[in-house]
């Protein structure tokens, strides 16, 4: 009876893992995977499957991508798909080499942009700063203010700007949320450094010691943080005063929070 019971188990399952590869051979999304008929017939640096860029936008995303590879030498290739991707066919159709870069928009995911580049780009453009540009363009809130489109163009005019000028190691550009970010931990910074350099007795107006020997902790807040985001993003001075303020105003309201905290002295008895 034992036996019996174990052998339907066994039976059941190869039947079902039989049935489920008759339906992954036969299942048209992977039929339609890594499909060359998907592409054009004509060589073009963009194949925009999912429809995402409008006639004219494309029209011109053409020509500036185009013009760019021959004033540059680099490669770079846009792919917009939903359910249907021709794949690894690509790197045929469009030669990719180490010197090019392929944008993949996918709304798939959470993300919609992914890149595929090659080994020389590196050494202008770092993994970071690939990883940065993903999150900055292709997520979900961008993508719903701007568009779809949009996170195309300005992930790739930003990669074409470093390019032009010989590589980045961060994305130009100091967005807002990144900004209120540095601003933030500059004024934490500020009254970090605040309450450090509280005198601790009398006779002493500033503790330089203990602010010293809290300096690697509110240094990387304020420097680390705070200003290296700003001065390597954008040369806008705006937001580089806003953050140096923050910083002291934090710090001198920390160092004189315990002259607000006395009880008064014109109490009379």
């Amino acid at each position: 009876m034992h036996l019996c019971f174990w052998r339907r188990i066994l039976v059941s399952i190869a039947v079902f893992c039989f049935a489920g590869s008759i339906w992954a051979i036969n299942s048209p999304s992977a039929l339609a995977y890594e499909n060359p008929d998907l592409l054009p017939g004509f060589v073009t640096p963009v194949v925009d499957l999912a429809k995402t860029l409008p006639d004219p936008q494309e029209k011109k995303l053409v020509k500036e991508l185009e013009q760019f590879e021959t004033d540059t030498g680099w490669k770079l290739r846009v792919l917009t798909q939903y359910d249907r991707t021709p794949g690894r066919a690509v790197i045929k159709y469009w030669g990719l080499d180490d010197k090019s870069i392929l944008l993949v928009a996918d709304a798939r995911g959470g993300n919609i942009l992914s890149f595929s580049v090659g080994d020389a780009v590196y050494e202008f453009l770092p993994r970071t700063f690939w990883i940065e540009l993903q999150t900055r363009f292709g997520n979900l809130y961008f993508v719903r203010e701007q568009g779809e489109d949009q996170a195309i163009l300005q992930a790739l005019d930003s990669v074409k700007g470093c390019l032009a000028k010989g590589g980045c190691n961060v994305v130009p550009g100091l967005p807002r949320e990144q900004w209120i970010l540095t601003l933030v931990t500059s004024a934490i910074g500020g009254i970090i450094c605040g309450f450090a350099a509280q005198p601790r007795n009398d006779k002493q107006i500033l503790a330089w010691q203990w602010a010293l020997i809290f300096s690697p902790l509110w240094g990387m807040l304020f420097i680390a943080f705070g200003i290296a985001p700003v001065i390597t993003r954008t040369s806008d001075w705006l937001p580089l005063v806003r953050n140096i303020s923050a910083f002291a105003i934090g710090a001198l309201v920390a160092y004189l929070s315990p002259v607000f905290s006395q009880p008064s002295s014109n109490a009379e008895s």
